[in-house]
């Protein structure tokens, strides 16, 4: 019995650091957000999705996590690669895109 409550111990904990790890990687991304993405996806310019529009991001959702940061890394249509900002690394835009898509569902 104690080894059933030392496993299911472990596994709570676990849960429970993939949790704050990703509540973490949120908060990275909206700082990212408020910073680069906020001028044109707060007011969906030049037909940016606006954040927060489940409507606007459903059809982008639905492609997939990784055709949304390969566009956001490289740009689309009007947008330009990084959002603009060429200093954000890679897990950084993608960090935004995640705060984006989670906020939109």
């Amino acid at each position: 019995m104690m080894k059933y409550a030392t496993l299911l111990t472990s596994l709570l904990l676990a849960v429970c650091a993939a949790g704050s790890a990703q509540a973490a990687d949120l908060a990275k991304g909206e700082k990212i957000y408020k910073a680069t993405c906020l001028s044109c996806h707060g007011a969906g310019v030049l037909g940016a999705p606006k954040f927060g529009d489940p409507a606007a991001w459903k059809p982008r959702v639905a492609k997939g996590q990784p055709v949304l940061y390969t566009s956001a890394l490289n740009g689309f249509k009007m947008m330009p690669p990084r959002g603009g900002n060429a200093a954000l690394k890679d897990d950084e835009v993608k960090a935004a895109v995640d705060f984006m898509t989670a906020k939109a569902n």
